[in-house]
């Protein structure tokens, strides 16, 4: 029996993919008080948005999404074989960004970023392995993604409305300003 092992990368499989040397790249943003208490708030939604490679989108909730010690979001994917996997795997060899959102009752906030790495083995990895298997058994731990946010936008209704009609006085409905 012959065993081949091919080692490629993905610019020869895949000619658009762009590689940038670590350190090089885009800038981290300073996550504010209010996001980290949101990021840490039992109560608050978190979704996550990604892209297939036909440029499909993908939505799920990620309750794990959380601020490590640098700054960067991570979260903990379960599923080996999930979508959000395969998505993010996607990001990362094509520079792709994702869009999370943390909401709760009075707050609507969204956060993009590029998927920077994903652990599958090390400390962290055998950290948040013990913590998943403490609170559920028969769970796995597939990865512990980190996501580098680049841009933080408020998406409650009454901050954005607020910030339309400041900066856009002029769209709106007519029947509004005729009163």
């Amino acid at each position: 029996m012959i065993i081949a092992v091919v080692v490629t990368t993905p610019e020869r499989i895949w000619p658009e993919y762009k590689y940038e040397p670590e350190g090089g790249g885009r800038m981290a943003i300073e996550i504010s008080d209010e996001i980290k208490g949101l990021l840490q708030d039992k109560n608050t939604l978190k979704a996550l948005a990604s892209i297939d490679k036909d440029g499909v989108p993908h939505v799920v909730f990620k309750g794990s999404i959380n601020l490590d010690e640098e700054g960067n979001l991570f979260f903990l994917e379960l599923l080996e074989t999930s979508q959000t996997n395969k998505n993010l795997t996607y990001s990362i060899w094509f520079d792709k960004k994702v869009a999370i959102n943390l909401y709760n009752d009075k707050k609507s906030i969204q956060i993009k970023g590029t998927p920077k790495k994903v652990h599958i083995t090390g400390r962290l990895f055998e950290e948040k392995y013990q913590e998943v298997r403490a609170r559920n058994p028969k769970a796995d731990l597939s990865g512990v993604w980190i996501i580098t946010p680049e841009e933080i936008r408020t998406e409650t209704f009454s901050e954005r409305l607020e910030y339309e009609r400041e900066h856009y006085p002029v769209i709106g409905h007519l029947d509004r300003d005729l009163k």
